[in-house]
């Protein structure tokens, strides 16, 4: 029997074995979202006959004869199902990747399911939002915050109030301009990397890799023939077929900030988990049997597993083959990637001068980015033999200049095109996929297709970067920082990508926040035979600021000072330098504006406000075996990245008197998409609905250096400002040409420009321009630079059970400098998804590896990342400043909310309990055992 697919009978019949997923997508219906595959995130779900289910782990054989329902048919009639609309208006959804799944389980709700969402909602996973505009959609309460009403049981006394558009133009500045890819993310009709109708790609191969059982070995042989005798496999790829070129999987506008110490395929394999062979088929299945046909004999190398002994007299040098010069490798030979040295005054004079000295190591975890969506490319030639490649990336522009410098190819041989990215948050500023289809599509001139599965993004693809950090720091008793002393140790994994800009970058915003004539730093990034460390949210500063924003409690509490207050004297104000490593500050780096004291005031406000509430809804007596504690930390960050961050954009004017902005970066629920169609419209006094953006392809502009560093808003939206001003000017010039009025009288309205007393329509511009040779199209540039910095405070209430070691979070509350919010709803979205993903960081995420070099919490089952239940409803706040360098007064606001979360929990537990705690995660049995041998030592 025929499934029934949204009302239709399928065109297909299920191999034997196959899921219900791929199967439907076979059947073209892309809504349908790989996450898993193992039935624990949700994104695959559908219903068969009205009942959700995972379709990842469901057979597809037992849907024959049964209904099943996508999200592409849960709409009827070209009407949105109400949960659709819902979603819509609230906004439910960042990078809309495990929307359609979301949508598809809440669609079957009940009053009683959708009033007890954390239970209902366990089986889908989110890892953009924090959940908070979720729970608005399902419940229907758009434009409400969830603290309007009750998901669960008890009084709501989160506090939180919804964020409301500054008074503003419909459509401009300040307005909850709604995404412009909504509709397409609600019905399912959004497209990512892999949502390519089979019809365009005829003829589409697929990879899978062979990759290393161990964690340092030299290839010796390797047997093609068993795997070439699997029926339906085409070709293997090895190291002797690919290019001998060295380069570094990170990307950055200068590839020199990265050591050169990776091949396509190589010779020497470093950890387990590393590309041994790539083997390309004409399906999934027959690529998988072609690799494990492999024969492949290893000389064994001793490998090390840790930093501390890396660095160590006579370890196995990991990279010791290489020309460190050539490579940018510090010190090949001792396994130093990158270090940095120095001193600012005299550390032993400020401890010599301090009342009170703290010093603790620090340590911080690997955490893993779990991008919904995982790494997949496809490559393919065009009919003039053009390389194309259509990839999950936030980085499309510098992808292309990678594999124009791998391959030996002209630049303008290569298209990337990435579609909407489910999910990054640093992890797709690599290159991990799109060489290896180049390789194989070059070669066998086929469309070829390669998608990491969730194992292989635990194993194979980056980490943050785990820290060790020996902190002493010294203080007087009237309150004054005298000395900050660091040691720092980073693991950057086998190979160095972003080692040196993370241990950099660490080492930078979370000193230079505070004033202290005495500061030292000692930091070495280290190769070991591990899983490789990348970019991640904040970039080394989450796991600095960490141990900086605990040693200032513990200093504040060590001469009896109230912490907010240590800090508010301690922080730079406007006029101090900025000073973290270097004697003389950045010198492209300002006080743009200066929001931190607010964002104190605010978080110190609403934490009392807090307490009133509990006690005022009589929940402020827990029981004689609950302790309750506040704590908070603070954060800044640079708006750019330094040395350069370019953006190239178009802005132009339509026959049909539209708009249309043409920018290079990608989204990935990063809202720039959003933030380009305000500031354009602001500028051409129209609105958002009325801008069609285009993006993320390498033929529409001259360069993007990407959507990293929270460059989206303050580069490619200062540039896209910048095009949009000229164009209004040339649309005025027109304009006043046509009705004889001086230039200083024309101004734009919506659609049209008023002349005096005389209206001209847009389309009636274009005509004329036209005729006139006028070319209604103006280009934009950005170099990011000068920039300024943005703040971030956070403040916690918990309550910690001294029996049982359960935390509960009472409050959460964060305060954000991010000067003029050009979208609020979707400027506090992204604050609690960072809220929300530090809170995985801080409680219970590890990407934990054994003894053996091998990664044990390989799927989601085994690495818990926050689900509904788990998140609490944050407060946001913003601080009222207005940047002078960033477009209309905006900052940047995408990673800065992750980084003081930790240390403020951190330091919340320790007001509690009164003990430290030292080291991520701060999971529930660590606080049982430090609570049943108490000490006040940390931990």
């Amino acid at each position: 029997m025929a499934i029934e697919i949204n009302g239709s009978a399928s065109q297909g019949t299920p191999r034997p074995g196959q899921c219900l997923r791929t199967f439907l997508r076979e059947e073209g219906n892309f809504g349908v979202k790989k996450g898993c595959d193992g039935g624990d995130c949700g994104a695959c779900t559908v219903h068969v006959d009205g009942t959700p289910v995972h379709s990842c782990i469901y057979p597809a054989v037992r849907a024959e004869g049964k209904a099943v329902t996508t999200i592409e048919g849960l709409s009827k009639d070209g009407e949105l199902h109400p949960v659709q609309e819902q979603f819509l208006e609230a906004q439910g959804f960042q990078c809309g990747f495990c929307t359609a799944g979301m949508m598809m389980t809440a669609a079957t709700f009940d009053d009683e399911q959708r009033a007890n969402l954390p239970r209902n909602l366990k089986g889908n996973l989110c890892r953009c939002t924090g959940y908070r505009s979720i729970a608005d959609a399902v419940c229907g309460h758009a434009g409400a915050h969830s603290g309007d009403h009750q998901h669960d049981t008890g009084a709501d006394v989160s506090g939180a109030q919804s964020v409301a558009a500054v008074p503003a133009t419909p459509g401009q500045l300040g307005d909850n301009v709604p995404a412009p890819a909504g509709q397409a993310v609600v019905t399912g009709t959004a497209r990512y990397a892999l949502d390519v109708p089979a019809e365009q790609l005829p003829g589409l191969l697929h990879m899978k890799l062979l990759r290393s059982p161990h964690p340092h070995a030299r290839i010796v042989s390797i047997d093609k023939a068993p795997a070439l005798a699997v029926p339906g496999v085409v070709a293997v790829f090895t190291h002797e077929d690919a290019p001998q070129l060295l380069f570094s999987s990170a990307q950055h506008e200068n590839y020199t900030d990265d050591p050169d110490d990776t091949r396509v395929l190589d010779n020497v394999v470093r950890f387990i988990g590393q590309r041994v062979a790539a083997v390309v088929a004409e399906s999934v299945g027959a690529a998988e049997a072609g690799a494990r046909a492999l024969t492949v004999q290893y000389e064994l190398l001793q490998p090390v597993f840790t930093p501390q002994e890396a660095i160590l007299p006579g370890a196995p040098a990991i990279h010791g083959e290489k020309d460190g010069i050539f490579s940018r490798i510090s010190r090949p030979l001792q396994n130093v990637v990158a270090e940095v040295h120095a001193e600012l005054g005299s550390v032993a004079d400020g401890f010599a001068a301090a009342d009170f000295i703290h010093e603790h190591t620090y340590k911080t975890q690997r955490v893993q980015h779990v991008a919904m969506e995982t790494h997949a490319s496809i490559a393919w030639l065009d009919e003039d033999g053009r390389l194309m490649i259509r990839s999950s990336t936030q980085v499309p522009f510098l992808v292309k200049r990678t594999l124009s410098r791998v391959f030996n190819l002209p630049p303008e041989s290569i298209r990337v095109v990435a579609g909407r990215v489910g999910g990054g948050f640093g992890g797709k500023q690599e290159v991990l996929t799109e060489d290896l289809v180049a390789l194989a599509a070059l070669a066998l001139r086929k469309p070829v297709q390669l998608e990491f599965t969730r194992t292989e993004q635990f194993t194979a693809t980056t980490t943050r970067h785990p820290f060790t950090i020996h902190l002493k720091a010294g203080a007087s008793r009237d309150g004054s920082l005298t000395a900050l002393q660091l040691n720092v140790l980073t693991n950057t994994g086998a190979y160095g990508n972003h080692a040196p800009g993370v241990m950099f970058h660490g080492c930078g915003e979370s000193l230079a926040v505070y004033k202290c004539v005495n500061k030292k730093v000692d930091a070495h990034a280290v190769y070991t035979n591990t899983v490789p460390a990348g970019a991640f949210r904040g970039y080394g500063l989450s796991q600095m600021i960490f141990a900086i924003e605990s040693a200032i409690d513990e200093l504040a509490i060590g001469i009896g000072m109230d912490p907010l207050e240590f800090r508010l004297k301690n922080m730079v104000r406007p006029g101090d330098h900025m000073l973290s490593t270097t004697p003389e500050p950045e010198e492209d780096v300002h006080y743009g504006s200066y929001g931190l004291d607010q964002c104190v005031s605010l978080v110190r406000d609403a934490l009392d406000r807090g307490k009133e509430r509990y006690r005022a809804a009589g929940l402020d007596d827990l029981g004689p075996d609950w302790v309750v504690g506040e704590g908070s930390a603070l954060s800044m960050i640079d708006t750019v990245p330094p040395r350069g961050h370019f953006a190239h954009t178009r802005v132009s004017l339509e026959a049909n008197g539209r708009f249309a902005v043409d920018v290079g970066t990608a989204e990935f629920g990063n809202g720039t998409t959003t933030v380009h169609a305000q500031l354009a419209a602001t500028a051409l006094a129209t609105t958002a609905s009325k801008v069609t953006v285009r993006q993320s392809d390498t033929d529409l502009l001259e360069h993007d250096t990407g959507a990293f560093g929270s460059a989206g808003t303050v580069v490619a939206g200062k540039a896209t400002l910048g095009a949009a001003l000229e164009l209004a000017t040339r649309i005025q010039t027109v304009a006043a040409s046509l009705t004889g009025a001086a230039l200083t009288d024309c101004r734009l309205v919506d659609g049209a420009a008023q002349c005096g007393d005389r209206t001209l329509p847009l389309t009636e511009i274009v005509d004329a321009a036209r005729l006139q040779g006028v070319r209604l199209a103006t280009d934009g540039n950005w170099g990011g630079t000068p920039r300024s910095v943005a703040f971030n405070v956070h403040g916690f209430r918990v309550a910690v059970n001294t029996g049982t070691g359960e935390l509960r979070i009472l409050q959460s509350v964060q305060a954000a400098d991010a000067g003029v919010v050009v979208n609020p709803r979707q400027c506090r979205g992204q604050i609690e998804g960072g809220i929300a993903q530090a809170l995985g960081a801080v409680l219970y995420e590890e990407v934990k590896v054994d003894d053996a070099g091998r990664v044990t919490t390989d799927i989601l089952r085994q690495y818990h990342i926050p689900s509904f239940a788990d998140v609490p409803r944050s407060e946001v706040y913003f601080a009222t400043t207005n940047d002078s360098t960033g477009p209309l007064g905006a900052k940047s606001m995408s990673e800065s909310p992750f980084n003081p979360v930790a240390p403020a929990l951190a330091n919340a537990i320790r007001n509690a309990t009164g003990i430290r705690f030292g080291e991520l995660p701060i999971a529930r049995d660590k606080i049982y055992l430090a609570l049943r041998d108490r000490t006040t030592a940390p931990v």
